[in-house]
């Protein structure tokens, strides 16, 4: 079995680490301190295709393997984790979840412009009181026949102020336990939707 790393592989490695390096170092510390999120940088990201790699191309995603997604998180990573966590986010949790579990009207309002990163996606699982115990959530979803009615609050999320869709996971029939739990779309904007102050960490802001 070969081991050694493509010439694909190679070469998306090699973008991701001239852009950690040439992009993202000259204002980490500066956007650190001053707990500014990376929006011009992400911007880049998604037109270099760094927010969609394993995506379908058909629905706007590079098509990479998982070897060349890693690779490029760990360039990313070494030089700026506040813009790691949010390319992770929208790669892993979001586009991910769009695209398995999605149907075809939802891919291409959603997942298209978030693999193309036009947009930026955000999962919303960790709350005040059970943290990221899904389990024990309070967030609930009433089937209210041509929509769920969505009541709950949700914290420390990762691209939460600057996202335009978000995964919303909450409880839909609580007597089932786990299998009660689904998945949600929310638009920024929508009735009711309202976006808190942002927390202060040590890092990874």
């Amino acid at each position: 079995m070969n081991f050694e790393l493509s010439e694909e592989q190679l070469a998306v490695r090699d973008a991701a680490r001239d852009f950690a390096q040439n992009v993202l170092k000259p204002g980490v510390i500066e956007r650190d301190r001053e707990q500014k999120f990376p929006a011009e940088e992400i911007k880049q990201l998604g037109e270099l295709g760094f927010l969609g790699m394993m995506v379908d191309p058909k629905y706007g995603g590079g098509g990479m393997d998982t070897i060349s997604y890693v690779l490029a998180m760990e360039e990313i990573s070494k030089v700026d984790a506040s813009t790691s966590v949010v390319m992770s986010v929208n790669n892993s949790l979001v586009c991910w979840g769009l695209e398995k579990f999605g149907n075809e009207e939802q891919k291409q309002k959603y997942l298209v412009p978030l693999a193309k990163g036009e947009k930026i996606g955000a999962f919303c699982l960790s709350e005040p009181e059970a943290g990221s115990d899904a389990t024990s959530q309070r967030t609930t979803a009433i089937d209210m026949g041509d929509h769920y009615l969505l009541n709950g609050t949700k914290n420390w999320i990762t691209n939460g102020g600057s996202a335009s869709t978000y995964l919303v996971m909450a409880q839909t029939d609580a007597a089932k336990g786990h299998k009660g739990i689904n998945c949600l779309i929310v638009e920024k904007g929508m009735p009711g939707f309202v976006v808190g102050a942002k927390e202060d960490k040590l890092g990874i802001r």
